[in-house]
């Protein structure tokens, strides 16, 4: 991990840090590996406390370098995971379609959200396993909750790559929007036209930035 840290100096626009939750066994490591890799491990490991990945991405001719959590759905994690809440400027809700109580939990998680996330952080839910044959979540229910939310709904297949690019791309344009629209610059935001911030500690970047977008 601290050799791709060190490995990663290129240019870019926006450094932007992305969160993924929810219960464990939704598939939240193989649409992470996928995205990041086009990969995905058909067995079952459980993410121990936390992990991360980065990947470069270029939203309507910015660049944005995605550094992005994969965290714990266990229990015995929360206590680890939350305080990796602190500033996200994009959470991605990640729920199975085969597994009913993880999309009845999708409730708890937003709570998390709430207490411990920036008020203004972007959320997206997202249906994983739809490649399953006997769905227990219809793809009604989920736009329902979104909708609930007030999110975006893309259901995936991290095993086939279904709309996985779709969601984080989405998750990027609108933290790349919130961006925009804020008043004070973002410290992750190059000061002029010419420079570019280049980081190759994106830990130490989240302590001096505090707040997200």
């Amino acid at each position: 991990m601290a050799s791709s840290m060190a490995n990663k100096k290129e240019t870019f626009d926006w450094l932007v840090k992305i969160l993924l939750i929810g219960d464990s066994g939704v598939g939240k490591t193989n649409v992470l590996l996928r995205f990041c890799e086009n990969n995905f491990q058909p067995s079952y490991l459980s993410t121990i406390g936390i992990d991360f990945k980065i990947k470069s991405i270029d939203v309507e001719g910015k660049k944005i370098k995605m550094q992005i959590w994969d965290t714990a759905g266990q229990e015995r994690f929360k206590t680890i995971t939350q305080t990796y809440y602190k500033g996200a400027m994009g959470i991605i809700l990640v729920y199975s379609v085969e597994d009913r109580e993880s999309f009845n939990n999708i409730s708890n998680w937003m709570n998390q959200i709430k207490q411990h996330a920036s008020e203004n952080v972007c959320k997206l839910l997202i249906g994983n396993k739809i490649d399953v044959p006997n769905r227990k979540v219809s793809k009604e229910e989920g736009e329902s909750l979104a909708k609930q939310f007030g999110v975006p709904f893309f259901e995936t297949s991290a095993k086939e790559g279904t709309q996985v690019s779709d969601a984080f791309y989405a998750i990027a344009k609108a933290v790349k929007a919130n961006l925009q629209n804020e008043k004070s610059p973002n410290p992750s935001v190059p000061s002029s036209g010419n420079s570019k911030l280049k980081s190759n500690n994106p830990a130490a970047d989240e302590k001096k930035n505090g707040v997200c977008c």
